[in-house]
């Protein structure tokens, strides 16, 4: 009976710390790396929303967001971000339709069988900003611009990368020889990208008075496309303090019921 109680409080406290590891790695903010990044050292810049208690900046968000949409919408999508997740970073119902409304839709077919066009609603997605892949590719010299709401998780250093790649554009490729009508940037995968600069530090006049400048631009886009990869990163944090918590009081609870079977043992 003895030896049965044993093995119960062992198991417990192995499957103790194995959920301490799960929930550490859970509510860590962890660049997901599927993508590659280029042949140079990645730079680690600190973001707010680093650790376990790590938080989102709304202010930085919303900066992000206006980045996005006066620059790099004109040529990448956010399909997997509907407008009215925008509430998860400070804008009320009003705001939100303001924004959406600025862009039309196909929709339909309507009682006549035909399709028309209307304003967007919050329900929408983000507009893409081309009918179709063929598209995009034939108005970016014929290479297709990736959508942006997975980019975090997709390339190996997450935000980092992102800021990197950013700011990384060099006019002088010293020995890589960079093909014509491709750009070098030491953090792309081969050095040499389709992208020409998108940011030179004036391309936005930011509404919360910011001062723009070319690293301010890239941290706020990458803090955004953070979140639009992982919009629910601040409420998976919270909770996982909270199971922490739990899990730390169960240990404390598991390691006195042990103590007293091995008192009672010897």
């Amino acid at each position: 009976m003895r030896n049965d109680n044993e093995k119960r409080v062992i198991t417990a406290h192995s499957w103790v710390a194995s959920m301490l590891l799960a929930i550490v790695a859970a509510t860590t903010n962890i660049g997901i790396a599927n993508g590659a990044g280029g042949d140079e050292h990645i730079p680690s810049q600190r973001w707010s929303f680093d650790g376990v208690f790590g938080k989102f900046d709304r202010s930085e968000l919303q900066r992000g967001l206006q980045v996005y949409i006066e620059v790099c919408a004109n040529c990448h999508s956010l399909e997997y971000v509907a407008y009215r997740n925008l509430t998860e970073i400070g804008y009320d119902e009003t705001q939100i339709k303001a924004i959406a409304s600025q862009y039309e839709i196909e929709d339909g077919p309507n009682s006549d069988g035909e399709m028309f066009t209307r304003k967007a609603r919050p329900s929408d997605y983000f507009v893409k900003p081309y009918a179709n892949d063929v598209e995009a590719a034939v108005m970016n010299n014929g290479a297709f611009p990736p959508d942006l709401s997975l980019i975090y998780k997709a390339r190996s250093g997450g935000a980092d990368y992102i800021y990197a790649l950013l700011t990384g554009y060099e006019e002088e490729a010293g020995d890589h020889e960079v093909p014509e009508e491709l750009y070098y940037n030491p953090y792309f995968p081969g050095g040499a990208v389709a992208m020409p600069q998108p940011l030179y530090g004036d391309d936005v006049e930011y509404a919360d008075g910011t001062i723009a400048s070319i690293e301010q631009e890239a941290r706020d886009i990458s803090a955004f496309l953070s979140w639009a990869a992982e919009p629910k990163l601040n409420m998976r944090k919270k909770l996982g303090v909270k199971v922490l918590l739990f899990l730390a009081v169960l240990s404390a609870l598991l390691f006195a019921s042990k103590r007293k079977i091995w008192r009672e043992i010897h």
